[in-house]
């Protein structure tokens, strides 16, 4: 039994739970599956390993020491371990807690400021994401960049800043807006009202994933409801323990949908779904909100799920690949949604599926980790493109846009000529294909 003492380095602010670490049995399945113990063999470094430094914080036996610190936040936060663990050990919510303490007692100022920026200033508000990514197309369609790589410049920067130019992709000429599709009426007969969950960074970087998913949608009897009151899911705020500001997130992102009454709320990124699916848990205990946080979480549904759960409309036009698929990691681990979109590149005419070595296996995005760990990141990386490059594929397949940013990548510094793309555009692909034909 843990005992509470006054000396624990934890608050008692939502501190991690002693009924859930009590759970864990130190059987050590979960380190076979831990990307970061598989490069670094430490202890430390694993879930169990960490599991155990947040027992010793909680009883006071050791504080919130720079070393404990650096192992919390070598965690992709993959949740690899979850699936792995026999007694459903829920490491994500005492990671995300652990977080929580470790940002209200060792952030210096500069990290609070920083903080402030990212997580309250930039991701809840679109209009200031889609200033900052007009601002980066800006940079690259001027030639600065390119200029700035040729004159071998990015090498003088801090390797945080020249991993950003390096990770960023080109940045389309538009953005997805809601409030440019408040309704998308169904082709034929409307079988469903769905609302569409389009989120922040896809809406930026992304937009004809957005597009497709829309197009897909309609082209499968669906009435779709993009609520311009959205906001950002609040994945990277739980994450990185910013848990009131997801909580007033998720309060929005309720508050849009019970208006828009839809049946389901579709997402098509992997990272927003999964966050979108737990508001139950973020709520659970505010009196206004938990109730309605189930009923929301309830209908939340990725949109290979969907898909797969009603008579798809196959009028596919043939396309000739070669494709893998690379599970994001909380669709996998969280949602367990793997065979879904499996199923839908399956029923593409002409494309072949070719399973890569350790699909499920985290890329190394994580959200932020490419950009707090890159050197961890780009090793996660280096070993996934192996995988893929020994599957010969021409199409690289996933559906979360920190993955397909993170693949991009990869493709790029492995010279691969591989297309990365999202499931539901391959989909969007096949029903343009079929009125060529």
């Amino acid at each position: 039994m843990i005992l509470m003492q006054a000396q624990s380095g934890f608050d008692d602010l939502e501190h991690p739970s002693e009924e859930f670490l009590l759970k864990c049995v130190h059987c050590g399945l979960c380190l076979m599956t831990c990307p970061t113990y598989s490069l670094l063999g430490v202890e430390a470094d694993s879930p169990r390993g960490r599991l155990y430094l947040m027992t010793n914080v909680l009883d006071g036996r050791v504080g919130l020491t720079e070393g404990v610190v650096g192992h919390m936040y070598s965690c992709l936060l993959c949740r690899a371990c979850e699936t792995s663990c026999p007694s459903g050990v829920k490491y994500g919510r005492l990671m995300e807690a652990t977080r929580g303490q470790i940002r209200r007692h060792r952030q210096s100022v500069l990290e609070r400021f920083a903080s402030y920026m990212v997580f309250k200033a930039l991701l809840p508000e679109q209009r200031s994401l889609e200033s900052l990514f007009a601002m980066t197309r800006l940079y690259q369609r001027s030639g600065l960049q390119t200029s700035m790589r040729r004159l071998g410049l990015m090498r003088l920067l801090p390797r945080r800043l020249s991993a950003l130019d390096e990770y960023i992709p080109h940045i389309p000429s538009h953005f997805f807006k809601a409030t440019e599709h408040p309704v998308t009426e169904p082709e034929g007969k409307k079988e469903h009202r769905v609302g569409f969950f389009s989120g922040c960074v896809m809406s930026v970087v992304f937009p004809s994933v957005n597009e497709a998913t829309l197009n897909v949608l309609a082209k499968n009897g669906c009435e779709v409801v993009t609520p311009a009151r959205q906001r950002c899911c609040g994945a990277l705020h739980v994450h990185n323990g910013e848990l009131e500001t997801a909580r007033q997130l998720a309060r929005a992102n309720i508050d849009a949908f019970e208006e828009a009454d839809v049946e389901f709320v579709i997402s098509n990124a992997g990272g927003c779904g999964a966050a979108l699916k737990e508001y139950a848990e973020l709520l659970r205990g505010d009196p206004r909100y938990a109730t309605r946080a189930e009923r929301f979480s309830e209908k939340v549904m990725d949109v290979s799920e969907f898909l797969t759960g009603i008579d798809l409309n196959k009028s596919f036009g043939r396309i000739e690949a070669r494709a893998t698929y690379q599970d994001p990691c909380h669709l996998a681990h969280v949602r367990k949604i793997r065979e879904q979109p499996r199923a839908l590149i399956q029923a593409i005419p002409g494309v072949e599926l070719v399973e890569m070595k350790e699909p499920d296996r985290c890329c190394g995005s994580a959200g932020s980790y490419w950009f707090t760990n890159n050197e961890l990141s780009m090793e996660l990386l280096d070993s996934k493109m192996t995988n893929i490059a020994a599957t010969k594929a021409d199409l690289i397949l996933t559906a979360n846009p920190p993955c397909m940013m993170h693949l991009r990548l990869g493709a790029a510094r492995a010279g691969m000529e591989a297309k990365v793309a999202h499931v539901i555009e391959l989909l969007d692909w096949a029903y343009q294909a079929a009125k060529s034909e």
